[in-house]
């Protein structure tokens, strides 16, 4: 066998064309078994009247859509790693969201029965979700075609993997780190402060914060500064891509900064949502079509559409 024909039968790590697909689609089974279970909790936080997630429903698009997605995508092409970092964002996510719900019905949830491991599991969700920003952030550099903008990029790009690696670890030991938790009746935030947190360690985790998000812009200005010569099939791509954030973004700004601190649910608030759901499926979905060409060449007439609209 040829090199070029072995490489088009392996994928990631060497995986085979055959085994791909189960793996793909074992690890998208995995988040949304792990998701079913959230809501499981989530239900049984609601009718106890104690607090849920405030994330949960960006924790949930992004459990449902980004493996579903990456399962496609790596079953079809098991050699590209934007399917398999899709699978493992998703994943994440799911464990990320479970271990939160988890920790806030066995922590706040006024029921009898003691179930272990819920500080545990608290600490868990509490960095967590600082390697799923960082799997976006790879995905962001290495999107469309699996490799980085240029060699001048490669620097920069495990920078940003060893400071999200050092983000987490903070996280992690840090005293005022918090699980932010919404009560089920009374709309009032709650945290659920880090049992794990070294005392006498200074305030570390709006730093971390700033931190993570700066390396969120970096990755994202890979994209939009890195791939600005490209021409043709990759321009749609990035625009595919940029179309899902903007509204992503969008609707974060309006339901966690514009209405949430109004405490009052509002039309505002419900658009916020909206927008977090669309743009949310449309990140995965935008990933999709750009990586499979599916539809690819139709975002200049959606985008039209939109600005019409």
């Amino acid at each position: 066998m040829t090199e070029g024909a072995r490489q088009q039968s392996q994928g990631i790590g060497g995986i085979s064309r055959r085994t791909a697909p189960w793996l793909a689609w074992a690890v998208c089974a995995l988040s949304l078994a792990l998701t079913a279970l959230t809501f499981l909790l989530i239900a049984l936080n609601l009718s106890l009247n104690a607090p849920i997630y405030f994330y949960w429903f960006e924790s949930t698009i992004i459990a449902v859509g980004y493996p579903v997605i990456g399962a496609i995508i790596a079953s079809r092409l098991p050699a590209h790693p934007i399917g398999w970092i899709c699978c493992a964002i998703g994943v994440l996510a799911a464990v990320q969201h479970f271990s939160g719900e988890y920790a806030i019905y066995v922590l706040r949830a006024p029921h009898p029965e003691a179930l272990p491991g819920g500080e545990a599991m608290l600490w868990v969700s509490l960095w967590a979700w600082i390697l799923v920003f960082g799997l976006i952030e790879i995905l962001l550099f290495l999107f469309p075609n699996g490799r980085l903008p240029s060699k001048r990029w490669r620097p920069l790009a495990w920078l940003c993997g060893a400071l999200t690696l050092m983000a987490a670890i903070l996280i992690s030991i840090s005293p005022d780190a918090a699980l932010d938790a919404l009560g089920s009746s009374d709309n009032v935030h709650v945290s659920i402060p880090n049992p794990l947190g070294v005392e006498g360690l200074p305030n570390l985790y709006r730093p971390v914060q700033t931190l993570v998000l700066a390396l969120g812009l970096v990755a994202a200005a890979s994209v939009v500064i890195g791939r600005r010569k490209a021409g043709g099939i990759e321009r749609l791509q990035v625009k595919w891509l940029l179309y899902a954030s903007v509204i992503w973004f969008g609707g974060n700004v309006l339901k966690n900064t514009v209405f949430s601190p109004l405490g009052e649910v509002s039309w505002g608030l419900w658009v916020g949502y909206l927008l977090v759901g669309i743009g949310g499926l449309g990140g995965p979905i935008a990933i999709g079509i750009a990586i499979l060409r599916y539809r690819l060449y139709e975002i200049d007439i959606i985008i039209n559409r939109t600005l019409v609209y």
